[in-house]
């Protein structure tokens, strides 16, 4: 495999796993109707796979550079 199909690859995991994140805290917020100590619980792990998905990204794009400059 070559390092186009790891950058595609690593961009697109990242993408998802910051948009589940995203979609995650705010169905949390969505059920319970309040911003209390549980949703800012579930807001501060969510914020890891956001970091998480943010690096994938970021490693995604520099793996894809050298293809596209």
């Amino acid at each position: 495999m070559d390092l186009l199909f790891w950058g595609l690859t690593t961009g697109i995991l990242g993408k998802v796993i910051l948009g589940m994140a995203v979609v995650s805290v705010h169905w949390k917020i969505v059920k319970e109707h309040k911003i209390d100590q549980e949703v800012i619980g579930e807001v501060n792990r969510e914020k890891h796979f956001a970091i998480l998905g943010m690096f994938f990204i970021i490693i995604g794009y520099i793996l894809q550079a050298p293809f596209k400059f």
